[in-house]
């Protein structure tokens, strides 16, 4: 194995036209004796067309001329495999069939909980058409700046980071982009940002629906653990359980329904009315096989525009919530 080892250390990385030596790419190197099969990872700076004859290369080398059955070779881009989503850092997805149902609020409110229970806290606002999480933290609009690798630094609000693209425009402007540009938006916020190495959960709040989020977001992050938000309305409801179906066929886990908006409590009379309805968090529950883990009245904070405190009981609700995922989901600090 060191002769192969040696060749190998030999290729060049074609993003860079250096060796694997010199930019320690090989990462892995290992045998299955039982089967003949090569274990190699190798890491490239980047991932560029001429990165497929790199992995030509390899094959030939481990098949060819080391004699070896068979490999199985993972090459992957350096800022790919030293993201945070890598580093097995939980990721919760705050999804929705329809917009209005107030899914960033829920976002929001899920980040804001976290930190006041001690966790390093990021948010992800891949809601790209709609941005609103710094507006609902109360961040302000800023511009972020880079650090001397390049990276981008993640506006910090108390022990939350934030990355948005409200933070990429003027105060008010729409983003009017295509799909690649969204894409590239996304790269930027998975893979480009310096998020803090201590995080311990990403909320990330997606668009509503099924759009090309949704689909991409398995290239980012293998398996994020998805809460689904409607509201109790028969109609928000069935789309909701459009937005589940279309989660679980990606083979991401739906852990909980929370149905938002659920009722108003008069505070002369203490009587429950249910505005919207009632039972459409249950509805999807039921088509989804999935628990529905919390409902949440419509009340108007006390002390922030969107955030609830403990002492509220919207956020004793929002408190049971973290208290569930932490458990369900075994997060550690």
């Amino acid at each position: 194995m060191e002769k192969l080892r040696e060749d190998l250390l030999n290729l060049i990385d074609p993003s860079v036209n250096l060796t694997l030596r010199e930019t320690n790419g090989l990462t892995h190197l290992g045998l299955d004796d039982e089967k003949d099969t090569v274990l190699i990872e190798v890491l490239v700076e980047k991932n560029v067309e001429e990165t497929e004859s790199l992995r030509k290369e390899i094959i030939k080398l481990v098949k060819i001329k080391h004699n070896h059955k068979g490999i199985k070779l993972n090459l992957t881009e350096k800022r790919v495999h030293y993201s945070i989503v890598n580093s097995g850092i939980t990721c919760i997805g705050i999804i929705s069939g329809k917009g209005g149902v107030g899914k960033s609020s829920v976002a929001a409110n899920l980040a804001y909980r976290f930190m006041k229970k001690g966790y390093n806290t990021a948010v992800i606002d891949a809601d790209i058409y709609g941005s609103s999480i710094p507006d609902l933290l109360e961040t302000g609009h800023q511009q972020p700046y880079a650090n001397e690798e390049q990276k981008i630094i993640p506006i910090k609000k108390d022990n939350i980071e934030v990355m948005s693209t409200e933070f990429f425009t003027q105060e008010h402007e729409p983003v009017i982009w295509r799909a690649g540009m969204l894409h590239s938006m996304l790269d930027y916020f998975f893979y480009e940002t310096a998020w803090n190495p201590k995080t311990n959960v990403i909320i990330i709040d997606f668009p509503p629906g099924t759009g090309d989020v949704m689909l991409d977001i398995k290239q980012y992050i293998k398996n994020p653990k998805m809460l689904l938000v409607t509201t109790p309305h028969p109609a928000a409801a069935n789309v909701a359980i459009k937005a589940g179906i279309a989660a679980q066929k990606m083979e991401q886990d739906v852990v909980g329904i929370i149905e938002n908006m659920a009722y108003y409590t008069d505070p002369d009379t203490n009587k429950k009315h249910y505005i919207f309805g009632q039972n459409g968090g249950l509805t999807a529950a039921q088509n989804l096989n999935a628990e529905l883990i919390a409902q949440i009245p419509i009340e108007v904070p006390k002390h922030h525009q969107c955030l609830y405190e403990i002492t509220e009981p919207a956020g004793k609700i929002y408190n049971d919530i973290v208290d569930y995922l932490v458990y369900i989901l075994d997060i550690k600090k």
